[in-house]
């Protein structure tokens, strides 16, 4: 009884002092709950536009990472007999129904940024838009495409930035999982054209955009060497690192028999230990990983990204227990004590861009141009380190 009123009070309060090096279940949840609702409260309507500099549909990347988040709080909450489960689930529904549960700019796009929406919409079951642009994706192999990051001779070459990885990856591997589950004997060439696409932005544009012996991710072509950062090391932007880490890990997760998946568990292990060489005294992933002067300092979303993959990497029995458990909880409880402020805002978090000098400074009042991503990273680590404890 007595730590059922704890609970209860941190979740009113949203008060969070680190006490023990292992917060509890309870306390991640408050945490998470915390954060989700004062979004929820500040955006009641969830299929109503955004606005950042300009009028946007609220099914663009930035809202898609955060119902990414919220989707594994919801079905989380589920699991735990939650009483929050109701109220999650109505607020993606109401999203999703809002937008026809279809990409951003619909279904001919070829932005991975516009269909990253698709990938709770998939989770929720909703999957025909999404099937018609994967299917327009595999139609365009030969098709070439000019983009804001360069220009791709067909589809396979349309990841031109890294961040598109986790936009677009884990779209094709719970595609296929879906046709697999329904016997489609041919549920694979969602995964096969996600793994060419993968592989293109690894190994070819630009020469690969992964430096395999440092283990991390130059995120486009204008970053890759001979560029450095003022310091003079190689530029490794940190939210980019994690959302190509994150990708691995949902590829991982929805698709456990993709014929790929030693090959993306080849390099999620690389980029597990090039992430643990960058990781800062404080605990925290810097925005730029590999030059700590290059305007340095605590980072949430990066930071969130990579606790997430290592949760999920001990939960999986894929990282030792031993090793990351600790560094795991040691993080969650510096990000809860000092990025979550006590009505539920989340600072320290780098806004848009695509390089560390970008939307600086980071501090932990300052709002970030968008507000929804960085949310969206804190939910799914926290739910992934609430699985891990539960195994």
């Amino acid at each position: 009884m007595k730590k059922l009123l704890l609970s209860l009070l941190l979740i009113f309060n949203c008060q969070f002092s680190i006490v023990n090096s292992q917060p509890t279940r309870q306390e991640i949840m408050a945490a998470m709950e915390c954060a989700n609702d004062y979004f929820i409260a500040k955006y009641p309507d969830a299929g109503a536009p955004t606005f950042v500099k300009k009028q946007r549909p609220s099914n663009l990347w930035t809202r898609g990472v955060y119902f990414e988040g919220l989707y594994a709080l919801a079905d989380l909450e589920r699991q735990l007999g939650g009483e929050k489960t109701d109220a999650y689930f109505k607020y993606i529904i109401d999203w999703g129904t809002a937008h026809k549960w279809t990409p951003r700019n619909g279904v001919k796009t070829r932005d991975a940024d516009d269909y990253c929406c698709s990938q709770t919409y998939l989770d929720m079951g909703h999957a025909g838009p999404t099937i018609a642009c994967m299917d327009n994706l595999i139609a365009c192999r030969n098709v070439p495409q000019k983009q804001g990051n360069g220009s791709s001779t067909g589809s396979f070459g349309d990841w031109t930035w890294i961040d598109a990885i986790q936009m677009g990856l884990p779209v094709l591997t719970k595609l296929s999982e879906m046709c697999r589950l329904q016997g489609d004997p041919d549920y694979l060439r969602y995964a096969e054209q996600g793994w060419q696409m993968y592989r293109t932005s690894r190994d070819s544009i630009a020469g690969g955009f992964f430096n395999r012996k440092e283990g991390l991710w130059w995120r486009d072509k204008d970053f890759v060497a001979p560029f450095t950062t003022p310091g003079g090391k190689n530029c490794y932007w940190s939210r980019g690192n994690g959302w190509v880490y994150a990708a691995l890990v949902r590829a991982m997760e929805s698709l456990p028999s993709d014929p790929h998946y030693n090959d993306y568990k080849k390099d999620y292990l690389a980029m597990t230990k090039g992430l643990l060489r960058c990781q800062q005294p404080d605990g925290y992933w810097y925005a730029s990983l590999a030059d700590p002067t290059d305007f340095g300092g605590k980072e949430l979303s990066g930071t969130a990204l990579f606790i997430y993959g290592m949760a999920w990497g001990v939960r999986q029995g894929i990282l030792p227990a031993k090793k990351f458990t600790p560094i795991i909880y040691n993080v969650w409880q510096k990000m809860v004590r000092d990025c979550l402020h006590p009505n539920g805002f989340l600072g320290y978090v780098q806004g848009t861009g695509k390089e560390p000098k970008d939307s600086q400074p980071v501090t932990y009042d300052k709002e970030p141009d968008f507000d929804d991503y960085g949310l969206g990273c804190f939910l799914l680590c926290g739910t992934e380190i609430v699985k891990m404890m539960n195994q």
